[in-house]
């Protein structure tokens, strides 16, 4: 579903329907502020923890700007509790989704993809020489490694602008997505 053909009824329904770690509805949220939804693969992604730092890094930004992150994350509470705590983002909302059910809504529609096609596409070794691994390491895999990644910048029951992800590495401008 492109976002030309979600309707702000299917938007609605779908963030409506969604809690953050902190006890706060999804679509209250994008209705007190605009909000960059965030979706990571998993804690173990060396691109993933690099998005949480490329976030706080523009955390100032965002906050002038009235714009709120919103990270929805396929761990446990206490592993992004961990690496959000780590990165300076204590106080960000959070949704855990370990079903995907979030990613792979319709409105959203987050594809899968097989790690091993992933990890040997030019745009992933790119990356990851550029800095992705050095700065942010290299794990395990925490959860499903084929969920792929994007970003969704909404205004109320409306997905405004987004990027999803052709490859783990994808560099998002946020920027552009909030402008």
């Amino acid at each position: 579903m492109s976002a030309k053909n979600r309707s702000r009824e299917e938007v609605k329904a779908a963030l409506g329907a969604v809690t953050t770690e902190a006890g706060n509805n999804l679509l209250a949220l994008t209705e007190a502020s605009p909000v960059l939804l965030i979706f990571l693969r998993h804690f173990g992604c060396s691109f993933c923890r690099q998005t949480i730092s490329n976030i706080a890094d523009l955390r100032g930004e965002m906050q002038r700007r009235g714009v709120q992150p919103v990270f929805v994350h396929l761990g446990t509470p206490e592993v992004a509790k961990a690496h959000f705590d780590y990165y300076g983002l204590s106080d960000v909302e959070r949704v855990h989704d370990p079903q995907a059910k979030l990613y792979q809504h319709p409105v959203f529609g987050l594809g899968r993809v097989s790690v091993v096609a992933q990890l040997f596409k030019p745009a992933v070794i790119a990356g990851w020489l550029k800095g992705a691994l050095f700065k942010h390491g290299i794990g395990t895999i925490q959860g499903d490694g084929e969920q792929m990644p994007g970003v969704f910048f909404l205004r109320g029951p409306e997905i405004v602008r987004e990027h999803v992800h052709r490859t783990i590495a994808d560099v998002v401008d946020y920027r552009a997505l909030m402008a």
